[in-house]
């Protein structure tokens, strides 16, 4: 549901009234909620939010903010909880295990198949069609996604583990995720340690090579070390695209699996500071080969750690500068500048970019993406390019509308009230109906006599007795200004749309806030098929100033995005020249602060 990119309408405030109404509302939910942890997730006084939105489906939803944190979200009248919330409350729905290669496919939108479902030897928790779950990663209890059964307990087993489970609804690393603080999942043992588990970890050496029997069976235990499995078995594990059948049959699985064991011997033999030091590198080399564009540049440090680094560690490990012989993120990004692979600025102070990428660097080149991470990249690049996709301005055409005084003049041409025409349409009928009844001024053709329907049609009450010729251009604006306006706006790839009134210009404004400081408020952009968050967050690169989105007063479903400062300049440069829209749809642009030598 949030695979791909969520447009926002509105954000407010919740207030008391609603705040009990909401409590009231996520205890029917979930009942098993105790009063206590029901005003921890709903407290009295934090800052709460409810945002207006609709999913790339074009479904409308509502997302519930603590913090700038979703904590949940409602589709349809039901209330479901985020990631956020179930790492604090693990236990508010049944959980599921799935192997930890199955995340990347799910955040890709893929929906989670019975084969890449972990069963316990402990069985799997009572559940019906359509009840709400969560999905865990083998060894760790903290939830990573939220779905709906699409079968019972029952007939999962009697399906043989074969089929869809579950609806996947939300995920962590999705869109609905990044709308938050973009935190990692907390690390929890579960609750109950598996004894088979325990005894597969004490006769690994044993069971290593040996080729496993019906891995879906309830009668033994169905805990593997994803350590132990070769890529291409995790890959079957997480049958998740389409594939609902591991391969068992392989004949080269035991000497993969020795070559497997062999490697993790070798990296095992390094210092735990060696093993960290080395993940950061192939996390590095990773996030610059596959996430970051010269676009984003210039790019925070801190920016390129959270969102892009911490994407590409692999599943199970997590990067932790402290226990690398780096100890601070800082040096280890001087000494990949030694190397000349990047540069970075102070471009504010106490605050430092990426300026300069050098992607044809050696080290960049020869780097070679994880096997495992194949399908996670290409899920992740296909989310870039929804979010990045090359913004086209849209055609914009005035319309009028024939309105109920107009009709006389219009009715002989066919046309009723209500009827939708273009200017030159206009124009044509007005030409044709002068000519038909002959009102071509004999004398000067310039003029046009004044008729009966005329006169009601165009002239005021005042002129009527006055004004006996008009001129063609005098006709034809009057006619133009007595039709009701409308405006047609076209996006690429879309049907026209078809819209009363005449269409906003993007409106840019200043204004002063505390402490003498000016900001930059940007409206309408939903007009011309701009999301304002992806707008902010661009400009919050481009100027390195801060950014917020916030509901436009009076407008109904309307935000407008502030930025500190006054850059009016940069939204020029933007608008008018990398998004190519007309200088007459953009209000404001006199504004910009006048250049000169500052004294």
């Amino acid at each position: 549901m949030f695979c791909k990119a969520f447009r926002v309408r509105a954000s407010t405030a919740i207030k008391g009234s609603e705040r009990k109404k909401l409590r009231s509302d996520v205890a029917a939910a979930f009942p098993s909620l105790s009063a206590e942890r029901l005003v921890e997730l709903i407290p009295n006084k934090d800052e709460l939010n409810v945002i207006k939105i609709y999913t790339h489906k074009g479904e409308a939803g509502t997302v519930y903010t603590n913090s700038k944190n979703p904590i949940l979200f409602e589709i349809e009248k039901v209330l479901y909880p985020t990631v956020y919330t179930l790492w604090v409350y693990p236990d508010l729905l049944p959980a599921f295990s799935t192997w930890p290669p199955v995340l990347q496919k799910l955040a890709g939108g893929a929906d989670l198949m019975l084969p890449g479902v972990v069963v316990p030897s402990s069985g799997f928790p009572q559940v019906e069609r359509g009840t709400l779950c969560a999905v865990t990663l083998l060894g760790n209890r903290a939830p990573v996604a939220v779905a709906a059964a699409a079968m019972s307990t029952t007939e999962m087993l009697a399906a043989g583990m074969k089929g869809k489970g579950f609806a996947v609804l939300h995920t962590y690393m999705d869109h609905l995720w990044e709308y938050g603080d973009k935190s990692c999942p907390p690390t929890l043992a579960p609750l109950v340690a598996d004894p088979a588990e325990k005894e597969n970890a004490e006769n690994e050496e044993e069971v290593e090579g040996k080729k496993p029997g019906n891995r879906f069976s309830t009668d033994t235990p169905q805990h593997v070390n994803i350590g132990d499995l070769s890529l291409k078995e995790q890959n079957s594990c997480a049958v998740v695209m389409g594939r609902e059948e591991l391969n068992e049959n392989r004949a080269a699985e035991p000497a993969e699996d020795g070559s497997t064991g062999a490697q993790q011997d070798a990296e095992d033999s390094r210092t735990p500071q060696e093993q960290m030091d080395a993940l950061f590198n192939q996390c590095f080399f990773h996030a610059l080969k596959c996430k970051v564009k010269k676009s984003d540049l210039p790019l925070l440090t801190s920016t390129f750690l959270r969102s892009h680094m911490f994407s590409c560690c692999p599943a199970g490990q997590q990067l932790d500068i402290k226990k690398s012989s780096y100890k601070k993120f800082s040096k280890f990004l001087q000494s990949m500048q030694q190397q000349k692979i990047l540069q970075v600025k102070e471009l504010t102070k106490g605050v430092e970019s990426i300026v300069e990428v050098d992607w044809k660097h050696p080290d960049i080149k020869a780097f070679a993406v994880p096997e495992g991470f194949s399908s996670a990249s290409a899920a992740q690049d296909s989310k870039s390019e929804d979010r990045e996709q090359v913004y086209r301005a849209p055609e914009i055409i005035p319309l009028y509308g024939v309105s109920a005084k107009m009709v006389p003049l219009f009715q002989d041409s066919g046309h009723r009230k209500g009827s939708i025409l273009s200017s030159s349409e206009v124009r044509n009928i007005i030409i044709n109906y002068v000519k038909t009844n002959e009102l071509v001024d004999e004398t000067n053709k310039n003029f046009v006599k004044v008729n009966a329907i005329l006169c009601d049609c165009l002239l005021d009450k005042s002129e009527q007795d006055e004004i006996s010729h008009l001129k063609w251009d005098d006709l034809v604006s009057r006619c133009l200004e007595r039709l009701q306006p409308l405006h047609q706006v076209t996006f690429c790839g879309q049907q026209p749309i078809v819209r009363k009134g005449n269409i906003e210009p993007i409106d840019i404004s200043t204004a002063q806030r505390s402490s003498n400081k000016k900001v930059t408020i940007i409206k309408n952009l939903e007009l011309y098929g701009l999301d304002p968050q992806c707008v902010a967050n661009i400009l919050q690169q481009k100027v390195q100033a801060s950014t917020t989105i916030t509901p436009v007063p009076g407008a109904k479903d309307r935000v407008q995005v502030q930025i500190q400062g006054n850059q009016v300049h940069h939204l020029a440069k933007m608008l008018l020249e990398e998004y190519q829209l007309p200088r007459k749809y953009i209000q404001g642009l006199e504004k910009a602060p006048k250049l000169g030598r500052k004294k």
